[in-house]
């Protein structure tokens, strides 16, 4: 592993390398590390700035939509004078300017099962950021069949959601917690329900943690646990969850073998 570091990047990853679990040998890691972002706004903004901070070294960005004025509400990586670029123009705009060491890779296309093994199986772990089932269903199941790492959060109103999924190595899938996503309309989204802002910061960076945790290999990994958040309550609880033995997806007799099953996702993948 390449621990040649500059003297800038002695400095500016200082913090890091003082840390007993991270050190010179953990800073190699993260740059040698190559993440993918599906969905560049409350949830990918956080994360993502957080992932450039962080050093990792090659970070991609999936979105298809342009910066919204409604999206500057929470979604910090873009701004003002940006509204009506892409997101993922902006987004990296936003990461390269927090670090310039680290490499972007922007997407500008919308997850489907035509590109989506492809494109995940290009990176180590995947972040779901994203706002809508189908596009979520999809991206669970590209990552089971192409054996990555998947960290995903959620957020709605005032409440949010985080899990790591491994089934390569042994833990639950995102099907063994929801087998099926729910009938349209049954759950409301954030531009119907609304969301607090700020709570897409807090589970943005909670999973930018997780995603640097299994980089590292430190830490207990949230692979087996749900993370719930009440932030109106600020209360946490953990659920377990084990592997589903009758999961289509993972299960000894899984009937999810590629993607055809899915045609296009219904909505953009973009994030709250």
């Amino acid at each position: 592993m390449d621990l040649d570091f500059t003297e800038d990047e002695i400095q500016r990853y200082s913090r890091h390398i003082l840390l007993r679990e991270v050190g010179g040998i953990g800073q190699a890691k993260l740059k040698a590390a190559k993440v993918l972002v599906i969905g560049a706004g409350g949830l990918g903004s956080p994360l993502m700035l957080y992932l450039a901070a962080a050093g990792i070294g090659t970070i991609g960005i999936v979105d298809d939509d342009a910066v919204d004025l409604s999206n500057l509400q929470r979604q910090v990586a873009h701004t003002t004078d940006r509204v009506g670029v892409a997101k993922v123009a902006s987004a990296a705009a936003a990461a390269i300017a927090i670090n310039p060491a680290v490499r972007v890779e922007a997407h500008a296309t919308r997850l489907s099962a035509e590109n989506a093994l492809d494109l995940i199986g290009r990176y180590d772990i995947v972040c779901d950021g994203t706002d809508n089932f189908d596009t979520r269903f999809l991206i669970a199941d590209a990552c089971a069949l192409a054996r990555r790492t998947l960290v995903s959060a959620a957020v709605l109103r005032f409440d949010g959601q985080l899990s790591t999924f491994k089934p390569h190595a042994g833990g639950p899938c995102y099907r063994c917690l929801y087998p099926e996503p729910p009938p349209p309309g049954m759950v409301p989204s954030c531009s119907e329900a609304g969301v607090l802002g700020a709570v897409t910061g807090v589970m943005g960076t909670l999973q930018a943690t997780e995603v640097l945790k299994e980089i590292l290999g430190i830490g207990e990994s949230l692979s087996g646990r749900l993370l719930v958040w009440d932030a109106l309550d600020m209360r946490f609880r953990t659920i377990k969850l084990r592997p589903d033995p009758s999961c289509a997806l993972c299960g000894p007799y899984a009937t999810i073998k590629d993607l055809s099953r899915h045609g296009t996702p219904a909505g953009p993948a973009c994030a709250v």
